[in-house]
């Protein structure tokens, strides 16, 4: 009997199950969406993440290899709504993860959109929660919004081209670093955001 090896994508939830759960586990302690004041923290969590990864959006490299890559942006949604709500970004202070003009690592890049992708795909539940605090994809919660070809689409279209990716093992391996150091990013950015009162990791 053959035995399928699971995808590239399976294998990168599988290695990163940890990091993640423990992420999904500090947002649902900070409670986002139990105040306008909270989301707009949360917001604050997202602005930083994606100032981080804004430039892999415009890299060519990646662009080769991810369809319609510079619309999967989410930075200036998430400075949209925190314009929307009337509430200050958090300081930029810090260098971007990746920087402006400068060719990435692409199978650590490659991690790190995987985690901002995966996001996307959940953000129907955070969507949902964002409308109980009277928010929408048109005012407050546009970086939540699904693309034109529906989540599910959009994620496996996403997933179909990290799968076909020619990656060596020493590769993949930085693959999966990117997607765990990403996590952990997302994870210091709310533990000092809620907890510390400050943005940074």
């Amino acid at each position: 009997m053959t035995t399928v090896e699971p995808s590239r994508a399976r294998r990168l939830k599988t290695a990163t199950h940890g990091v993640h759960d423990g992420l999904d586990q500090a947002i649902m302690k900070a409670e986002p969406f139990s105040s306008r004041q909270a989301y707009a923290d949360f917001l604050r969590v997202q602005q930083l993440f994606h100032r981080d990864i804004a430039a892999l959006y415009q890299a060519p490299a990646l662009a080769a290899l991810v369809p319609d890559l510079a619309d999967r942006r989410r930075y200036e949604q998430v400075r949209a709504d925190l314009a929307d709500l009337e509430a200050a970004p958090a300081p930029e202070d810090e260098t971007p993860r990746f920087a402006e003009n400068r060719q990435p690592d692409v199978p650590t890049a490659l991690g790190w959109l995987y985690v901002a992708e995966g996001s996307n795909l959940g953000a129907a539940f955070l969507l949902k929660a964002a409308a109980g605090l009277g928010l929408s994809p048109e005012f407050g919660a546009r970086h939540l919004a699904a693309s034109p070809e529906g989540r599910a689409n959009h994620w496996r279209s996403f997933t179909a081209a990290l799968d076909a990716a020619d990656l060596t093992d020493e590769e993949e391996a930085r693959l999966m670093a990117g997607a765990s150091a990403a996590f952990s990013r997302v994870r210091g950015l709310v533990d000092r955001t809620f907890w510390s009162g400050t943005a940074a990791a």
